[in-house]
């Protein structure tokens, strides 16, 4: 089985587009070479999931409208694919997928813990939802990636990744890092742990792979994934910290599984980084 097919990726990557006038994404962009490293972006991927189950009304439509306990492979699969169609798919394909999230959305709505109604497409649980996800999936190529990212880069990126927030119906996503950094501390106090988040919580520690070894790569996915995280999003998490000696081991562990990771599965190649 492959590394691919391991992680819960059965299907092929989408077809990708190289033409610059058609492709939703810039072909020579960062969005292609942070979303097309697999192992950082598992570590991202998973540190998004953590981040996000601290909004409740974001965590509300996951527990009320989701399956994700009984098919967290397929929900990852789906993810992969949205991100994969997005990332390297031209405009018609893009639109395609981002349509078809939206229509979904237009269901998941209802009442959360506190009371107050909340539906999925609401601009600011969108824009909560956004700024989770490219913060991590950036942070988790910062720390884990091939390549080092400059400031500059980094600001392309949460630029390029506003293209694809304002069609989903975030009003005005941030467009730079130091914006990125200021809407996830605008929202800090909105969040909290909810019963429901509890449960999500503990069910991505605890993993849904099978056999020793994947057990144990899980593992350590998990802990480098609630390393990116910043101190306060870790203490909502109720994740005891470490010592700088076990995070200092911690990353060297996990560069170098994502490096083994990287020979099975090599990265997107750089276009307008140094080789």
């Amino acid at each position: 089985m492959s590394i691919r097919h391991a992680v819960g990726l059965t299907q092929d990557p989408p077809p990708r587009c190289n033409d610059r006038a058609v492709a939703y994404f810039p072909v020579d962009g960062i969005a292609r070479i942070v979303h097309g490293d697999l192992s950082s972006m598992m570590v991202g991927g998973l540190g998004s999931l953590f981040f996000q189950m601290l909004h409740p009304y974001a965590m509300a439509g996951v527990a009320q409208h989701s399956r994700y306990q009984h098919d967290p492979l397929g929900r990852l699969l789906q993810t992969a694919n949205f991100i994969g169609y997005t990332t390297y798919g031209s405009k018609p394909t893009a639109y395609a997928a981002i349509e078809k999230v939206l229509a979904v959305h237009q269901g998941v709505r209802g009442i959360a813990d506190d009371g107050q109604p909340y539906e999925a497409n609401d601009p600011h649980l969108l824009a909560w939802v956004h700024a989770a996800e490219t913060s991590m999936f950036l942070a988790g190529y910062q720390r884990f990636g091939r390549h080092k990212l400059t400031r500059a880069d980094a600001d392309t990126y949460v630029g390029e990744m506003a293209i694809l927030a304002r069609d989903l119906g975030v009003e005005t996503p941030p467009t730079t890092l130091a914006e990125l950094n200021e809407r996830l501390q605008n929202f800090r106090s909105e969040l909290r742990l909810s019963a429901d988040g509890v449960i999500a919580r503990d069910f991505v520690l605890d993993g849904f792979v099978e056999g020793a070894v994947q057990k144990a790569a899980y593992r350590l996915l998990v802990a480098s994934a609630l390393d990116l995280l910043t101190p306060w999003a870790r203490e909502l998490l109720d994740a005891a910290p470490r010592s700088p000696l076990r995070r200092k081991i911690l990353r060297v562990a996990t560069h170098l599984m994502c490096k083994v990771l990287r020979a099975f599965v090599p990265p997107t190649k750089p276009v307008s980084l140094n080789n």
